[in-house]
């Protein structure tokens, strides 16, 4: 059972699933594509057994590892707007979440990028009002105006929409 739906309240609906972007996957698109170009240069030009094997095995370790890395950050986080609040939680054993009620929050901030705006992601940031208590920051407290930022976002002017809506 995912943690949002496990602290939703009697009655409470859940409006949007944010998601963090595909975008994570780039790295191991790269890597994929890089092991690939190196593979052919290998055959077409110096082809040795060995070499060609040595850079399959490495590139396809990088490329798995970097996409299991990706696969498990999208999994482990989990962002929703309820129509009573917002809901964020990452971590897998080590658990970090942040809620926020709708009637605190006063504005949502949405950065988007060149390559953002071209694949739909983006980093958004919820503003609360009032007193949203303190954040630990490990000698001090400093005030905690609202959610922090929540980076590489999929479609993050539907998520402002549905937060704004509400």
């Amino acid at each position: 059972m995912s943690y949002v739906k496990h602290v939703l309240q009697p009655g409470e609906k859940i409006l949007m699933d944010g998601r963090l972007s595909w975008v994570l996957y780039i790295p191991a698109i790269l890597c994929l594509i890089l092991g690939l170009i190196l593979i052919a240069f290998e055959f077409a030009f110096w082809y040795q057994p060995l070499v060609v094997f040595g850079t399959a095995a490495v590139f396809g370790i990088l490329t798995l590892g970097s996409a299991a890395h990706a696969w498990f950050k999208r999994w482990i986080t989990e962002i929703a707007v309820t129509d009573k609040r917002i809901i964020y939680k990452t971590g897998f054993i080590n658990r970090h979440t942040e809620e926020m009620n709708m009637d605190k929050v006063s504005s949502v901030d949405v950065d988007q990028t060149f390559w953002g705006r071209i694949f739909d992601f983006g980093t958004i940031r919820i503003l609360g009002a009032g007193g949203a208590g303190l954040r630990d920051r490990g000698d001090k407290k400093e005030p905690r105006p609202g959610i922090e930022r929540l980076d590489m976002i999929g479609s993050p002017i539907k998520l402002r929409n549905a937060i704004d809506v509400h």
